[in-house]
């Protein structure tokens, strides 16, 4: 704060101090808000970098066969202590005069206590290695996020039903023909995704159940009425109960309200036949992308499994150029790897990178789009997924004191 004083301000004892009180208030109002601010945005930065670097770190774990493990900052209690000092000298007006100049200083200290939980236990576990649910795929879908993308990311196959192609395709370069495949049913997905053509909705349909009208009671039909539709038919004297009911989530090329409640209720019964983790996808003719049509499901793998497959494509079993299916339109993304790391044996001058052993680890520079970042951004949401509350776990803390 700067203090213009145009003309000589005399003051006695009394008002030096009151006017020495205020302005002290008013640098108190401008320090701590400044403070704050600094502190907030500099610990949001350090823990977001904890993060991206734990990933890098686990995936150069899986590169070299070693265990994962995870550390998470779980408190941040910064406290700030602000000191103040005012007082008043003479000013140099001669042997007569009364004046006072008022004097301030001033210091500002931080104390933050960090608190570090390593991310451990059965229930951690179980998340890691427990396979994504067709709920969390479909979240992000919704949001945007590129459908070839996520799919390498967290697909391990994809299983093709009736046609030529029927059949188990791994998401594994060593398999070499399930691979090819695998990559070209991704991009025809994508391929109708960037027409705005891609359907990523439940199953909606009406269930219906009919029984005499004599085998329940006013009561009981009143009770049904707040769920159930009910139809009376005197003739036969029976009720029919209808419901709506909303199914697994399908990837189409149409709007499945377009199909027949029939037809959707042959969908649901057979995607009930597979596991909680296995996304259904119908890609029929007659739709933007039905010059090949594809029915099956993709069976999504965990977390655990998702960095093994990074670290171990940079060496053991690297991945490589799939062209896209004849009958795919023009694609417009179809990088070789699903996330391109560097690693050297010097210090990448990378925004992200690591040291695990010898080798440094960072992600690769990309020149014409950003898919590695964008790749990296969806791993770090995905694990955000997998993560407990730190707050509840029982692990001992590590805390440190500035």
């Amino acid at each position: 704060m700067i203090f213009n004083l145009y003309r000589p301000l005399v003051l006695t004892k009394a008002p030096a101090r009151w006017l020495t009180m205020l302005v002290l208030c008013g640098l108190q109002g401008c320090f701590s808000p400044i403070a704050l601010d600094r502190a907030v945005i500099a610990y949001d930065k350090a823990t977001t970098d904890i993060l991206s670097k734990q990933l890098l770190l686990n995936i150069a774990r899986a590169h070299q066969h070693q265990p994962m493990h995870f550390t998470g900052v779980s408190n941040i209690a910064a406290t700030f202590n602000f000191q103040f000092n005012a007082g008043a000298t003479p000013a140099l007006t001669g042997e007569s005069g009364s004046l006072l100049t008022p004097v301030f200083g001033g210091s500002i200290s931080e104390n933050p206590t960090i608190s570090i939980v390593p991310i451990e236990g059965e229930e951690f576990t179980r998340r890691l290695l427990t396979p994504f649910q067709e709920s969390k795929l479909t979240m992000l879908l919704r949001q945007g996020v590129d459908v070839d993308l996520l799919l390498r990311l967290l697909a391990g196959e994809v299983r093709i039903k009736g046609g030529t192609n029927s059949g188990i395709y791994l998401n594994k370069p060593r398999a070499a023909e399930g691979y090819r495949l695998f990559r070209q049913a991704v991009l025809h997905l994508s391929a109708i995704q960037d027409r705005h053509q891609l359907f990523v909705e439940p199953l909606m349909f009406d269930q219906h159940w009919t029984m005499p009208a004599e085998a329940l009671t006013a009561e009981q039909m009143a009770a049904l009425q707040k769920e159930f539709s009910i139809v009376y038919q005197a003739k036969p004297k029976q009720i029919t109960l209808s419901k709506r009911v909303i199914g697994r989530i399908l990837l189409t090329n149409y709007d499945p309200m377009t199909l027949s409640n029939e037809e959707r209720i042959r969908l649901q019964e057979e995607a009930n036949q597979e596991s909680d983790n296995d996304v259904s996808v119908d890609i029929r003719p007659g739709h933007p992308g039905g010059q090949w049509p594809i029915h099956g499901v993709f069976r999504l793998r965990s977390f655990h499994n998702v960095l093994n497959f990074i670290g171990q494509s940079i060496s053991d079993d690297p991945e490589y150029t799939v062209a896209k299916h004849p009958q795919t339109p023009y694609v417009r993304e179809n990088p070789v790897n699903t996330m391109a790391l560097l690693v050297s044996d010097d210090e990448s001058a990378a925004d992200i990178s690591v040291q695990f052993g010898s080798w440094h680890y960072a992600l690769k520079p990309e020149s014409g789009y950003q898919w590695n970042r964008e790749g990296f951004r969806l791993l770090c949401q995905i694990f955000q997924m997998t993560m407990t509350d730190l707050a509840r776990q029982g692990a001992p803390e590590i805390t440190i004191s500035k």
